[in-house]
């Protein structure tokens, strides 16, 4: 399975079961294939606000490994919306809540989103 869009409680979150082709040597999610999709649901979450962002800086932290066949979703949060700069959390979560990795960011604001692109 490739990573999905899925409404979870009302907000629009990414979801991965993790396969071969995300894993490391160690049949785990790799942490690249975990860290971007922190890095884009964050930046989904900025840009439900209208805004048009980069990443400036990101970091992430990883509490367990993610075997493959494991269900994860995110869970993203915007914690400052300034003008020139948002910051974002983001927790990777499964089903039960449990707490595989958190990341947390700052976006620059590069342009407002009017939906007409």
């Amino acid at each position: 399975m490739e990573i999905a869009v899925v409404e979870r409680g009302g907000e629009i979150c990414l979801e991965l079961c993790p396969d071969s082709r995300h894993a490391n040597l160690y049949s785990m999610a790799h942490g690249g294939v975990l860290t971007t999709m922190a890095d884009t649901a964050m930046g989904a979450k900025c840009l439900e606000l209208g805004k048009r962002v980069v990443t400036v800086s990101l970091t992430i932290n990883f509490m367990h490994p993610i075997m493959t066949g494991t269900r994860i979703h995110t869970e993203a949060s915007v914690l400052h919306d300034g003008h020139k700069t948002l910051v974002c959390e983001c927790r990777i979560v499964d089903a039960d809540g449990k707490l595989y990795a958190k990341a947390d960011a700052t976006f620059f604001v590069i342009a407002l989103f009017d939906g007409q692109d």
